[in-house]
């Protein structure tokens, strides 16, 4: 599951989070460096359980096949249109989006006080996905509401 970044052309890997608006981790999935965003967006709503009832994600996730999926699933989707994409501008709650991306940044905060998982020093993807699951646990305890 490490795969090579197109920009900088190194190895790596990301981790893909859906959290909820007090930064609490929901769904986890791992992907690999060279792989675009929007292709691990499946495997966070399987693992949510329920369906949500809005989405708020970055411009990455502007697609035809994810904004279909999720009108079938009975979800609003409030993400901003990427310009490369060529498409009209779609409305959305720019307010709403901030603070839900700000919830988004401050769990990435969290993360990254647990070393071992910002370094990577596991070779195995079950491993590190074991870590990161250990890591959310702690945060849940920790800042949990």
């Amino acid at each position: 599951m490490i795969g090579y970044d197109g920009f900088k052309h190194r190895k790596g890997s990301k981790i893909h989070v859906c959290v909820d608006e007090y930064s609490m981790p929901l769904s986890i999935a791992l992907g690999a460096g060279n792989e675009h965003d929007s292709r691990r967006l499946n495997e966070l709503l399987d693992g949510l359980g329920e369906a949500p009832k809005e989405l708020y994600a970055d411009s990455a996730y502007d697609a035809e096949a994810i904004r279909g999926r999720l009108s079938l699933m009975n979800v609003e989707a409030n993400i901003p249109v990427n310009p490369r994409n060529g498409r009209k501008p779609i409305q959305y709650d720019i307010e709403t989006y901030r603070r839900m991306r700000s919830a988004v940044e401050r769990f990435c905060g969290w993360l990254k006080s647990f070393r071992r998982i910002i370094v990577r020093y596991e070779r195995l993807a079950a491993t590190y996905k074991a870590l990161i699951t250990i890591a959310c646990i702690t945060i849940h305890l920790r800042y949990g509401i």
